[in-house]
């Protein structure tokens, strides 16, 4: 047996075993190599050397046999060429979700209190917090994506930086930027608002239009997050994203007043998740907006605002119906989204629940509106209140494990 590099492989030799590679990849047979299209499929899947056979390699005038096949690599790696691999189903990751969603509430609700009471805050959980979020994102994104849309009118504070981490993971994933990176965004976004503790009261919960002054006052909060975090000893993208994600491509936004070029793809995201995360949000004083009405809104601030390319990726990602959301289906059953179809986006899995025909409850059914033998349709998105529907009940008793 010789050990030779890939560049040294040639057509008609039989290869015995891989010796060293970049991936995982495994050879599920041994055999030869007859063509040069062949030696490229294994470069191609990171074989660097392999052990061949000097004795059994081929003349042109001996008999065809199959050339060595490189399997499947395992899913650690299928992830990161297909960011919709789902590893868990939905109803599986429900539950870890869930805990690492009351975490975060946890976590935000001490650090709150750290801030009022003069201490640095810890950013170490944070980060652990942001990598829990990141392995369930690529077990199952949908579980924490539903969680995102059980919102409380009292608690927008908490949840708002908490959804937005959860769909800035989300969207980097959807980008395929890397996972290190990914973490660190995350870990921005779950910090982004915390200078919002030292915003007062009667200025942060306003329910009609700021006055100048106000409004001045609020803008403070991103100087104040990004000071929070330099001070506990955070740097770089987290930071930026923290203190940088109301400024706006035509210079008009703050607290630095960037522009252009100015403003990092990174910020550009979060500018676009942390809007939209705003506009759909369920808060005291104003109901939630639909999704496509806040994609609207999104669009028509491109691109003095936002970045019109990236808001579109934003859009494939997250869906024109994402999971979380309201359905009327056209046989008048009624359901959430609880699962994103990203090939065909108009056709999510509904786990219905109610007649808008009868007006009444129903046995809970999940339909694919992607499978080729449901003849349902999705008709439109609607609200609770449209129903007199208790969705909190629901989720508890039906969605949550």
């Amino acid at each position: 047996m010789n050990v030779i590099s890939i560049s040294q492989l040639q057509p008609g030799m039989f290869v015995q075993s891989v010796t060293k590679q970049t991936g995982r990849i495994k050879i599920k047979n041994q055999g030869w190599v007859k063509t040069q299209a062949g030696i490229d499929k294994l470069k191609k899947a990171g074989i660097l050397e392999i052990e061949i056979d000097p004795d059994k390699t081929l003349t042109s005038s001996e008999p065809d046999t199959q050339a060595p096949t490189p399997t499947p690599t395992p899913k650690a790696d299928i992830k990161k060429r297909d960011p919709w691999l789902k590893v868990h189903s939905s109803e599986q990751e429900m539950g870890k979700a869930k805990k690492l969603y009351d975490e975060a509430k946890t976590l935000q609700q001490k650090a709150f209190g750290d801030i009022k009471a003069g201490r640095d805050i810890d950013i170490a959980p944070f980060k652990e917090l942001a990598s829990g979020f990141m392995d369930s994102i690529f077990r199952n994104q949908d579980a924490l994506a539903c969680l995102t849309q059980m919102r409380q009118k009292d608690a927008y504070l908490l949840e708002h930086s908490i959804n937005v981490s959860i769909l800035m993971g989300i969207f980097a994933k959807h980008l395929g930027i890397e996972r290190d990176i990914i973490v660190e965004l995350t870990t921005g976004a779950l910090l982004h608002d915390i200078g919002k503790i030292k915003t007062p009261d009667e200025v942060l919960n306003k329910p009609g239009r700021l006055s100048d002054d106000e409004f001045k006052v609020m803008q403070n909060h991103a100087l104040h997050s990004k000071q929070i975090l330099e001070e506990a000893g955070l740097t770089g993208i987290a930071v930026d994203i923290a203190g940088l994600h109301h400024e706006r491509l035509d210079g008009k936004g703050y607290p630095f007043a960037k522009k252009g070029d100015e403003i990092s793809q990174y910020v550009r995201m979060a500018s676009i998740v942390d809007v939209y995360d705003a506009l759909t949000a369920e808060r005291v004083y104003k109901a939630g907006m639909e999704p496509i009405k806040a994609f609207k809104i999104l669009k028509d601030g491109c691109p003095d605002s936002f970045d019109g390319e990236l808001l579109t990726k934003f859009i494939q990602c997250i869906g024109i119906h994402p999971v979380g959301t309201l359905v009327k289906l056209s046989s008048q059953k009624v359901g959430l989204v609880t699962e994103s179809n990203p090939t065909t986006p108009l056709k999510p899995v509904v786990k219905t629940f109610y007649s808008a025909k009868h007006s009444r409850y129903t046995e809970v059914q999940d339909i694919d509106l992607a499978n080729k033998k449901t003849a349902d349709v999705l008709e439109s998105t609607v609200k609770p209140a449209d129903y007199n529907i208790d969705l909190e009940r629901f989720y508890k008793n039906s969605i949550l494990p």
